[in-house]
């Protein structure tokens, strides 16, 4: 891929599939539903191309983020030969589906018309269902469809280890790429089971709820627990909240996790708190992006998720943040809500 240069200070890469993309991703789920805000489809466009401008030339969406793929292929197709972007979508089966070459094939095309593309970059595959062994059917479709050309790299999305390991044993070496998870400070499930099946079988993890909605962020330092039911939150910081509060711990520990950060962040020269938070997720080896989202022409931070790069957490930094997390009931949550993906099925 040929990248769009830019001042971006120590911006770190990693080979996925036949690319080398950035660590830091840009997210599209919001673009989902109007409840995050919303705005023009110009405004969405011009927030793209700020993202690429300064480094971040990879977009996650799926077939199901409203009009995600849509927009991003109208603004990948206005853009300059030499400027290169990656589109990573997914196709993602919730209802019991047969998984015959004509279905999966139309999917993965349907993918490509509202892409604007000849071929997916990434297809992230999710299946419900663990019972219907037919994800294994779907993914030996898309081997032969990437074999065709219609795919670059095929990764999954929320399956949990047992089942990832399970795919990448029967399948051929090195055809599944990622598998996208929430990791975060607050939620380390992938630390129990899912990192060594990474290093086994050479999977990335791209991760999301990395900032829990944006919780993990200076704004929150030293404020009163929110109500969960209030409009003023957005979806995921409703969904993150009650992570935070029913299987993590509570306000009150949150608010020390915040302050370490806090502290954390001013012995590196006054960094965020979400640098922190993202900067311990990138240095686990098996991670090969987070995942940011970002309500395009409505609330983006570009210019604060650089400085995510050019440092690394000292000894002394993880060991205060563990002595947080050891309070917490997130080494837990692998029982109380299940490997990756399990509170989805």
């Amino acid at each position: 891929m040929s990248w769009s240069r830019s001042s971006v200070p120590s911006r770190e890469t990693f080979v996925l599939g036949p690319f080398v993309v950035p660590r830091i991703w840009v997210g599209l789920w919001q673009l989902s539903s109007n409840a995050w805000g919303s705005a023009p489809a110009a405004k969405i466009r011009q927030g793209m191309a700020r993202h690429v401008e300064l480094g971040y030339n990879a977009f996650d969406m799926a077939d199901h983020y409203g009009s995600a793929e849509i927009l991003f292929g109208q603004f990948r197709e206005s853009l300059p030969s030499t400027t290169s972007v990656l589109g990573a979508t997914k196709w993602c089966v919730f209802r019991p589906t047969d998984p015959s070459r004509a279905v999966v094939e139309a999917a993965v095309r349907e993918r490509m018309k509202r892409m604007r593309t000849r071929s997916v970059d990434l297809l992230q595959f999710h299946w419900q269902d663990y019972s219907d062994k037919g994800y294994l059917t779907a993914l030996q479709v898309l081997q032969d469809l990437q074999h065709e050309g219609l795919i670059s790299a095929v990764g999954l999305c929320n399956f949990d280890a047992i089942r990832t390991d399970e795919i990448c044993t029967q399948l051929e070496p090195g055809f599944i790429v990622s598998n996208q998870v929430q990791f975060s400070l607050i939620d380390t499930r992938p630390l129990h089971g899912m990192a060594d099946v990474c290093e086994r079988h050479n999977v990335k993890l791209l991760t999301y709820g990395t900032l829990c909605g944006g919780f993990l962020a200076d704004k929150w330092l030293n404020q009163p627990e929110p109500d969960l039911y209030t409009g003023n939150l957005t979806p995921s910081q409703r969904k993150y909240l009650d992570v935070i509060l029913k299987a993590w711990g509570n306000w009150a520990l949150f608010q020390s996790l915040l302050a370490v950060l806090r502290d954390i962040g001013n012995r590196h020269g006054g960094l965020s708190i979400a640098n922190i938070a993202t900067r311990w997720v990138l240095d686990h080896p098996f991670v090969g992006a987070v995942i940011i989202g970002a309500r395009l022409g409505v609330s983006e931070h570009p210019d604060d998720n650089r400085h995510v790069f050019g440092f690394t957490l000292t000894a002394g930094d993880n060991s205060a943040i563990e002595a947080v997390l050891a309070q917490s009931n997130g080494r837990r949550m692998i029982s109380t809500v299940g490997d990756c993906g399990a509170e989805y099925r």
